[in-house]
């Protein structure tokens, strides 16, 4: 039997015709159908939580809804509680106004030991660093050929003093026969001449004779001060000249001791005007105290006293010069060394202090504080400040007496924002009430 001719016959149908297609077909047709069964069931599933998800979604908004329709009926919403703030009442105060500036130590008196004499060195008498007296020998130069001049001296002193005695012996006689006509008037006159002439020779021969006393003196080198001693820089043995431009030694005077201050001329000018127009007052009547503080930061415990200011300014620096006096019992100054000086510059009456962490910059650099309002508001208020008193800011505007500044919380404190306040230092409750709608929040009951 001929299979049936299918006018429409293409060549998607090829592949079932015959024996093998039509078992092709059939497991074609069951696949399809498994198919069909698996959509069906997983349509069922996926429509059966979408449901279920409804359901539960419109029971969660009216349970919402009801719960916000019961409590709306009782209570308005709850307003949010206003920040707090740590504040610090500002009041005015007398300040002492320093200034530090930097110094170096100096000693009082100076010496540079040097020989008076050419000799050679037979003795040093001192231990270098050691403290010396004015006087004391500190080496000895061979005598030999000073003492043999001094000798020489002496001996023509003794000369002289015999020409002397045989002149004035002479004047005499002829002083007598001159009177009786014996002599001649010439011959008197020449033997008070001779006279006159040996009386110069003994007064030569004496200052000769000190002067060799003194140039053998000079061969013990001694002490022209009262200080400590550095080091030596010759040893015996050594060959020195009189006036060498090399000093055997040095001697300094450390108790007391000078600081030389230097200060800018502009900043001293500052100072004259402030006090000229009564902003600052003389902190003392007797001369300005000043404290030091040594290179390793530690403060020296005995307070100097302000000498004098120089009356030139230094024309490379623009700098001039102050110097103060300073105890040194205990040898802690040594010379040049580096210190800083804090000095008094006078009183400032009913000054205005801040606390540094309650300034804050703007990118301008402004410095800025955050004020508290009689109203509970916060209020940015610019400043200015001229210099730092310990931890606090001296300010010159800006802020005045029973302004409230905010010192702790600025992080929560925004212009404009309601705060409350705590004074510091206080455990009380805040200086500023919650807003009015935070008080009925919390008189209102809960349902």
């Amino acid at each position: 039997m001929q299979p049936e001719t299918n006018a429409t016959f293409n060549a998607h149908e090829a592949p079932f015709t015959g024996v093998a297609s039509t078992v092709r077909l059939r497991r074609f047709v069951r696949v399809m159908k498994c198919w069909r069964h698996r959509r069906a069931k997983v349509s069922d599933l996926l429509a059966s939580r979408m449901l279920r998800a409804a359901v539960f979604r419109a029971g969660l908004l009216a349970a919402v809804a009801a719960f916000t329709a019961c409590d709306g009926a009782k209570a308005p919403p709850a307003a949010r509680e206003a920040p707090q703030v740590t504040v610090l009442t500002l009041k005015p105060q007398n300040v002492v106004i320093k200034t530090a500036l930097p110094g170096r130590t100096a000693p009082t008196l100076i010496a540079e030991v040097r020989p008076q004499v050419t000799g050679i060195v037979q003795s040093r008498n001192f231990t270098e660093g050691a403290e010396v007296k004015a006087g004391s020998v500190l080496y000895r130069l061979d005598p030999a050929t000073y003492r043999a001049a001094y000798d020489s001296a002496r001996a023509a002193i003794a000369k002289s003093e015999a020409a002397v005695q045989t002149a004035q012996r002479n004047v005499e006689r002829n002083k007598e026969l001159v009177a009786i006509k014996f002599v001649s008037q010439q011959a008197y006159d020449d033997a008070v001449t001779t006279l006159r002439q040996n009386e110069a020779d003994l007064a030569a021969a004496k200052a000769a004779t000190e002067a060799a006393r003194i140039n053998l003196a000079y061969t013990n080198v001694v002490a022209p001060i009262n200080g400590r001693i550095g080091k030596s820089t010759v040893t015996p043995g050594a060959l020195v000249t009189a006036n060498q431009p090399t000093a055997l030694a040095t001697i300094q005077q450390m108790n007391p001791m000078y600081v030389d201050i230097t200060q800018s001329s502009t900043e001293a000018m500052r100072l004259r005007r402030a006090m000229a127009s009564g902003e600052l007052k003389r902190a003392r009547e007797d001369a300005a105290r000043v404290t030091l503080q040594l290179e390793d930061g530690t403060n020296y415990p005995v307070e100097g006293t302000l000498q004098f200011s120089d009356v030139t300014v230094d024309a490379s620096t623009g700098a001039i010069t102050l110097r103060a006096l300073f105890p040194n019992p205990d040898g802690i100054l040594l010379p040049n060394l580096y210190v800083r000086a804090v000095l008094e510059e006078g009183v400032r009456e009913n000054a205005i202090l801040v606390p540094q962490q309650a300034v804050t910059r703007d990118p301008k650099g402004q410095a800025i504080a955050m004020i508290v309002a009689p109203d509970g508001k916060v209020e940015a208020r610019p400043l200015q400040t001229s210099r730092t008193i310990g931890s606090d800011w001296l300010v010159d505007s800006g802020l005045r007496a029973g302004d409230r500044v905010i010192v702790e919380g600025l992080l929560k404190a925004r212009p404009g924002a309601t705060v409350q306040a705590i004074e510091a230092g206080t455990t009380n409750a805040p200086a500023t009430p919650v807003s009015a709608p935070a008080q009925a929040a919390e008189k209102s009951p809960r349902t």
